[in-house]
């Protein structure tokens, strides 16, 4: 599968990021809702883990249907997810690469108030 988000040899790239426990994502969301909804009782903790999986390395038709499984949900529920968010960071990413200040301003605030 393709990596998703920075190259193993990009110095951003270091399998771990501290902010991954409190990134705020639409994927992450769902997959807490979703999962609290099921009955899980470890949906904070998979959520967590899940998440930057799902942007940084996507997700196997397996690990999807492990997460519809525990949340309840249809493959095609996580899978729109995962699509959902993922479109969302590709408009982070081009809002990052916009040479207009004032843009990237506004995506930092906007970034900034998920915490």
């Amino acid at each position: 599968m393709p990596v998703i988000g920075p190259g193993y040899d990009d110095p951003e790239y270091d399998d771990y990021d501290p902010a991954w426990k409190t990134q705020d994502t639409p994927f992450r969301r769902w997959l807490h809702d979703a999962l609290t909804a099921g009955g899980c009782p470890f949906a904070h903790v998979m959520a967590v883990a899940s998440a930057p999986a799902n942007r940084y390395n996507g997700l196997s038709e397996l690990e999807m249907d492990d997460l519809a499984m525990l949340a309840g949900v249809t493959v095609e529920e996580v899978r729109a997810a995962h699509k959902v968010d993922l479109a969302e960071w590709a408009r982070e990413q081009q809002l990052r690469d916009h040479p207009d200040l004032a843009v990237l301003d506004a995506d930092l605030n906007r970034i900034g108030g998920r915490s």
